[in-house]
């Protein structure tokens, strides 16, 4: 298992191999926070700058992109990226989802619409929020709107792109049930404060996992850090990754204080796993 700095490696896997890079690793408003004047948001190292969360994943039959936060133009700039196959989503939060229309292009390169695998409730919200994708109008010109094909996921696997993906059931706090993924020995359980038994039993043998951890102190929709740690130790990986980060965690100094095999992701973080 390995990982590697965001600037030396930035095409698809090779041959075999499966790769997921960290487009975003920050909470909601990102870091730094609008107006804010803390350490962390003035700091000068680039692990503290946080666009929202999503992840990329290179599988052997193409990318899946996870999750269309606001930032995402930016990201996939930053990384390169000249395609994108195939939408998964993990909730239907706004900062997980607003992107979406950043997908535009990409329909032009496949020939067809956009794959996007979610569950009904996340369909509803983007055919609502973005009502005017599914318009029956007469296009005045081709790509004037987003074209979008839903595929739709419940908590049982399913295959994309050459590979199987586990859903892993999760709580974001009292009234939203979200997902988690995992697809061979790696696994991205971001925005939760709940893993029941029964999904955590779905997590073992997962030699990368990655969850989420707002902070310190305790939240009502998120791990706070202690949390995150706790429930890794019952996932049982060799690597831990923290994401959805906020502004009171400084990546260096909290890397530092957490246990071996636990440590902050960053946003540009590859890491390399076994998609099988």
């Amino acid at each position: 298992m390995t990982s590697t700095d965001a600037q030396t490696q930035r095409t698809e896997s090779p041959h075999g191999q499966s790769t997921a890079v960290f487009l975003g690793t920050g909470t909601s408003v990102g870091v730094p926070a609008i107006g804010c004047e803390c350490a962390v948001c003035q700091s000068d190292d680039t692990r503290n700058k946080r666009l929202r969360c999503a992840l990329l994943v290179y599988l052997p039959g193409g990318t899946l992109l996870i999750d269309t936060p606001p930032d995402l133009r930016t990201q996939l700039l930053r990384e390169k990226v000249r395609l994108v196959h195939a939408v998964l989503y993990t909730h239907e939060h706004a900062d997980h989802l607003f992107g979406l229309d950043d997908l535009r292009l990409f329909p032009f390169r496949l020939g067809h619409a956009m794959p996007l695998y979610c569950t009904t409730l996340v369909e509803q919200r983007i055919r609502h929020s973005f009502d005017y994708a599914f318009s029956t109008r007469e296009q005045t010109h081709p790509g004037s709107r987003p074209q979008l094909e839903f595929e739709t996921i419940d908590e049982n696997p399913f295959q994309v792109l050459g590979a199987t993906v586990t859903p892993i059931p999760m709580k974001h706090g009292p009234h939203f049930n979200v997902f988690g993924f995992r697809i061979g020995d790696f696994a991205y359980c971001t925005d939760t404060n709940f893993i029941p038994d029964s999904s955590i039993e779905l997590l073992q043998g997962v030699r990368t996992f990655v969850v989420g951890a707002l902070r310190h102190t305790t939240h009502p929709t998120h791990y706070s850090v202690s949390e995150a740690v706790e429930v890794s130790k019952r996932v049982g990986a060799e690597q831990v990754l923290l994401t959805h980060v906020c502004h009171d965690l400084d990546h260096q100094t909290t890397n530092d204080e957490l246990p071996s095999g636990i440590d902050l992701a960053f946003d540009g973080l590859r890491v390399e796993f076994n998609a099988g």
